[in-house]
């Protein structure tokens, strides 16, 4: 798995795009459509994992934010997008996405995507919601399964397509580099075997990080994979601290994870505790509208002082017609688990849902290393700063990859990342950390030998792990206690032969060689946020840490980069 032995006579994908969401999808259409412009460009291969099925586009339910209204405008999404953001938004960033919000759904709608229509008399032809942090109806959405909406409509376009290749069933594994340039991608297919992909420029389109956790609001959320190959390969990363748990995920032990979308709240859901009360007067004058951090920990804190499991969400006021009209999808879903919420509230309780932080890239996607690049949740831009506003998410994923698109199809250009890479200044503990896990080889010979249930049951203790000591709340204590578990993990060597590794190797099966690479991201990317999380002395956002409540004078960004 070495990261500079290609065979050089191999096949060259000229742009190699890794993740079939909503950001990787749009690429694949934007790059493939500007071909004519870009007459080098021959190839766009798209590597489309299986998986993706159950990745987050496919289950974002509550829409696409936009200036859309006449009564709505560019400055008003702006300051609602740097509150939410509070203090660490990247201005320009924030900027050119919202500008650029409307002429991406305008394409959406050209490509056909079956937006909700407006109801009577409106101002605009497709209905608008309205979620946390935005001061307008500016919710753009097809009924509670836009993000499904969404990719089978970008899908069925680029799998017609003459200009795209789509590749299934491969798993990334590495970045393959050379002389400090992007040489390619390591894959493995079904049976573990592992191969290289030549490519000229390498996209990632790979989600976030929420699958670190162990509860998440989809059902197979990514480990940050992307977020890990770049940090081996020696991309800068940033602002991992700050991952966002959704205030409302359905509260099911013994079914999978399903996300209660914002817009619930926003057409008027009321949280409380189960005995009534109506909590969120207690915490924030903006109510079941607040930022979701601020929900989150309101919904842990009355969780931890009244000992419950959950608190309810009740939408039923709304009345069931318009229930059923805008939230089918929630309703069918619970009432297949027993819950009527025309007549009864929901159980919710916060998960993992969005990573604001990951590789750091312009606003193009490019990153500070040559031929890599990054778009939609596995990237960092600084849109959205300490905490990510609603529906800000697959705007960016939009906006972002028709610029990469656009980039990727003219000349060269230096690279432009987002701000100023300023590398967080660390002990000589964690700096001894990060070293090990530059060592990608060491990591992965130690991943393998395990075998099955023990990497299933390593990756299951590292989430529980980083629940507890990195979640909603955190404490200096309970960090360094997550790293040094990590350390001893990775020093702990399997007990295990040379011949039963060289066995297990050759054995995989699809299951057993998804469980180790997930364990082997995952062991790269959790150190990365543990110590960006440990570096930050304040709360700001989606980063809470009792050791230091109130926020610094200055905001500043937190970049990290593995030694290469």
């Amino acid at each position: 798995m070495s990261q500079s032995s290609f065979d050089h006579q191999q096949d060259m994908h000229d742009v190699l795009i890794v993740g079939g969401g909503a950001a990787g999808l749009t690429l694949a259409l934007s790059l493939a459509d500007n071909l004519s412009k870009a007459p080098t460009r021959r190839r766009v291969t798209l590597l489309r994992p299986a998986r993706e099925a159950q990745g987050a586009s496919r289950w974002a339910q509550g829409g696409i934010a936009a200036v859309l209204a006449p009564e709505d405008d560019v400055e008003s999404h702006v300051a609602d997008t740097l509150i939410a953001g509070d203090g660490l938004c990247n201005e320009r960033a924030v900027r050119f996405t919202v500008s650029h919000s409307r002429e991406a759904i305008e394409w959406l709608i050209a490509l056909g995507v079956p937006f909700t229509p407006a109801e009577g008399d409106a101002s605009y032809p497709y209905h608008l919601t309205r979620e946390g942090g935005h001061g307008r109806r500016r919710i753009i959405h097809a009924a509670d399964a836009t993000g499904r909406a969404l990719l089978d409509t970008l899908s069925a376009h680029v799998e017609a397509h003459p200009a795209i290749q789509v590749l299934d069933d491969l798993l990334a594994v590495d970045i393959a580099v050379t002389n400090q340039r992007v040489d390619g991608l390591w894959v493995m297919d079904g049976t573990g075997e592992r191969y290289p992909l030549r490519a000229r420029d390498l996209v990632l389109a790979t989600g976030g990080a929420s699958g670190l956790f162990t509860h998440a609001t989809s059902p197979s959320a990514s480990v940050g994979d992307g977020m890990a190959m770049a940090a081996r390969a020696g991309a800068s990363l940033m602002n991992l601290e700050f991952q966002q748990f959704h205030p409302t995920c359905l509260y099911d032990p013994r079914g999978t994870p399903f996300l209660i979308s914002e817009a619930v709240r926003g057409e008027g859901g009321l949280l409380m505790r189960p005995d009534g009360h109506r909590f969120m007067f207690d915490y924030d004058p903006r109510l079941e509208l607040a930022p979701r951090d601020v929900v989150a920990r309101a919904i842990l804190a009355e969780m931890r002082t009244h000992d419950l499991a959950h608190v309810n969400l009740d939408i039923s006021a709304l009345g069931a017609e318009a229930i059923h009209h805008h939230f089918p999808t929630i309703a069918e879903h619970c009432l297949a688990r027993g819950i009527d919420i025309t007549r009864a509230p929901i159980p919710v309780v916060p998960a993992a849902h969005y990573s604001c932080g990951g590789i750091a890239t312009g606003l193009d996607g490019a990153s500070d290393l040559e031929g890599l690049w990054a778009i939609g949740e596995v990237a960092c831009t600084g849109l959205h700063g300490a905490n990510r506003m609603a529906s800000n998410s697959l705007l960016e994923c939009l906006v972002q990859a028709r610029a990469c698109g656009e980039a990727l199809g003219m000349p060269r250009k230096t690279i432009d990342v987002a701000r100023a890479i300023t590398l967080i200044a660390l002990p000589s503990a964690q700096v001894h950390l990060l070293q090990q896990l530059a060592d990608h080889h060491a990591v992965w010979q130690h991943v393998i030998g395990l075998n099955t249930d023990q990497a299933r049951e390593r990756l299951d203790a590292l989430r529980q792990l980083m629940s507890l000591r990195a979640g909603i709340e955190r404490s200096q204590r309970g960090l360094e206690t997550a790293l040094q578990q990590i350390v001893d993990w990775l020093t702990q060597a399997p007990h295990r032969c040379e011949e039963a590794v060289s066995e297990a190797r050759e054995s995989l099966q699809h299951a057993a060689s998804l469980n180790h690479l997930s364990l082997y991201q995952a062991l790269t990317l959790a150190p990365l946020l543990l110590i960006s999380a440990h570096q930050r002395r304040e709360s700001r956002g989606l980063h809470f840490v009792r050791d230091y409540p109130t926020p610094a004078p200055r905001a500043h960004d937190s970049v990290i980069r593995l030694p290469v």
